[in-house]
């Protein structure tokens, strides 16, 4: 079955997808973040087939999450460094983790978030850049936006039921 690309398509959520949608993806932009650089520790990390982490390395960069960087000529070897774009990845990483925790951890949390000064452990929220507050379903939604088709405007134009069913 041939994989469907979801680079032409107007949601912003699939368009990210067809960049780290894959979980090799994902995986190698926590290992990135956190400091791995080289084929081998993705590798021996992940133990991943090379031809796996080769193709999803070629993504990422891309995609300019990652920058490949020659460090050694002969034999020629290769870093690949985190972008701005790719640090931009962090909090979707730190939300997922908070979500797996809390929903498929039932030994408890291997890793948690915390803060660097004080050492507590840190629950993300999704907050406004722009005003600081927090994003919920009760005070945010979804909206077409400048670049939206007819079709995107219609389905997020629909009201919304309330709680109680109303609209």
């Amino acid at each position: 079955m041939e994989r469907k690309s979801f680079e032409k398509l107007e949601c912003p959520v699939a368009r990210s997808l067809e960049r780290v949608g894959e979980w090799w993806s994902i995986l190698i932009m926590r290992d990135a973040i956190y400091g791995m650089t080289r084929f081998d520790q993705f590798q021996k990390n992940l133990n991943i087939a090379p031809n796996m982490l080769t193709r999803r390395l070629a993504v990422l960069v891309e995609a300019g999450l990652l920058e490949r960087r020659q460090y050694c000529e002969k034999p020629p070897r290769y870093e690949y460094i985190v972008t701005p774009r790719g640090r931009d990845f962090r909090s979707v990483l730190w939300s997922l983790q908070s979500w797996g925790n809390r929903h498929f951890a039932p030994e408890g949390e291997s890793v948690v978030l915390i803060d660097k000064e004080t050492g507590e452990t840190a629950d993300p929220i999704l907050v406004d850049r722009r005003t600081g507050k927090p994003i919920t379903e009760a005070t945010h939604a979804n909206a077409p936006g400048p670049a939206a088709s007819a079709r995107v405007q219609r389905r997020l134009s629909k009201p919304r039921p309330q709680k109680d069913g109303s609209l």
